[in-house]
């Protein structure tokens, strides 16, 4: 061999792609929807909101049948009984809260007082209830969250808030968000979220100086209607000061469900894409979520406009249309390893049949 000559280059391993990407794909129609929302609105009105819990369960079949990953559906698998019984504990509470307030104040006051012990029980309750009706590739998810940390988090933080004039209050939203997604688990695989106070503060801090630049704004729009409305009542008769009067109505009214709009766009889109970018699913998923401020906030705005012109018919368009919007800025992350372990925890879970129910497997929420 010539001694000019060189070894040749052996080409580096190509790396191995262990993840994937799936976006979320959201298959909902408006016109489907609608069909099933007004046969729903119209039997709850004449059931007098008997019906509302099979209304509930037609929803959500629809929605979570229409949500897929990589061709497989979700699932919701509550029974309309399950609801109705929990809703009939809801509403039994909320009357006996609300008599006794009317005609034994002192006594509502301490019924108010065990109420405040009761809510975290509540929602502790329903969101067990709902993620344990909710599955995917016959997975099941599940709530594993307890009383003690529930109350701590939505009642002592947010009261203690009150103390430090609020400014405690962006760390106590964090710590109950926290506290919800650290205690979802899918199967027997737990969710591990790891998220930052800074987060909430900074977004706190945009809404504060949005909500400035909005409140200027008001002031502006004040100050033109109402030099405009001088002057129109000055060069026309009286009967036209209604018209302006009405005009003005209407522009305020519009500035201020846009200004709504935008500042829960700001904090929705930007919590939600901090604790979707920071959650795993060990071994199964990660996730990514990519909501922009300016299109969600013209959504929101949208949507509220329609359901106003449209006297509430907007609902079914409204539903469908957010869905998809927050499917299609959802991706998830699956492991390549991900379907044998899902395919085992599908038998798993399929040996055992259904879970034992609760002395309480009932949805306590009214919505």
């Amino acid at each position: 061999m010539d001694i000019t000559d060189t070894p040749q280059q052996q080409e580096p391993p190509a790396s191995i792609n262990t993840t994937r990407e799936a976006t979320v794909n959201f298959s909902g129609e408006t016109k489907e929807f609608f069909g099933i929302w007004i046969v729903n609105l119209l039997l709850t009105i004449v059931t007098l909101g008997i019906y509302s819990a099979w209304a509930k369960v037609r929803t959500q079949q629809y929605f979570y049948g229409n949500t897929s990953i990589e061709g497989h559906a979700f699932s919701y698998l509550a029974q309309p009984l399950q609801i109705l019984k929990g809703r009939i504990l809801a509403v039994i509470l909320f009357a006996t809260y609300s008599l006794t307030l009317q005609f034994a104040p002192l006594v509502g006051i301490g019924i108010f007082i065990i109420m405040l012990f009761l809510i975290p029980w509540i929602l502790n309750q329903s969101l067990r209830f709902n993620l344990r009706m909710s599955s995917y590739r016959n997975v099941r998810f599940s709530f594993k969250g307890n009383y003690g940390d529930a109350f701590v988090y939505w009642i002592l933080l947010p009261i203690a808030s009150i103390f430090t004039m609020y400014l405690m209050m962006p760390w106590a939203m964090k710590k109950g968000d926290e506290y919800v997604y650290n205690n979802i688990n899918y199967g027997d695989k737990a969710l591990e979220t790891k998220i930052d106070t800074g987060q909430y503060y900074e977004t706190v801090l945009w809404i504060f100086l949005v909500s400035i630049g909005l409140m200027f704004g008001v002031v502006a729009i004040a100050l033109i209607l109402g030099g405009f409305s001088s002057l129109m009542n000055f060069q026309a008769a009286d009967s036209s000061g209604l018209g302006v009067g009405i005009g003005i109505s209407i522009v305020t009214g519009v500035f201020y469900v846009f200004s709504i709009s935008v500042l829960s766009a700001i904090y929705r889109a930007r919590i939600r894409n901090h604790i979707l970018n920071n959650s795993e699913f060990d071994g199964l998923a990660t996730f990514k979520s990519k909501v922009e401020v300016t299109p969600f906030a013209i959504l929101m705005f949208t949507n509220i406009v329609a359901l106003i012109f449209t006297a509430g018919l907007a609902y079914p368009w409204m539903k469908v249309r957010t869905a998809r919007f927050l499917a299609q800025a959802t991706t998830v992350v699956i492991n390549n390893d991900s379907d044998d372990v899902l395919d085992a925890m599908s038998e798993s879970q399929s040996a055992f049949g259904e879970e034992a129910a609760e002395v309480f497997d009932v949805d306590i929420a009214l919505t």
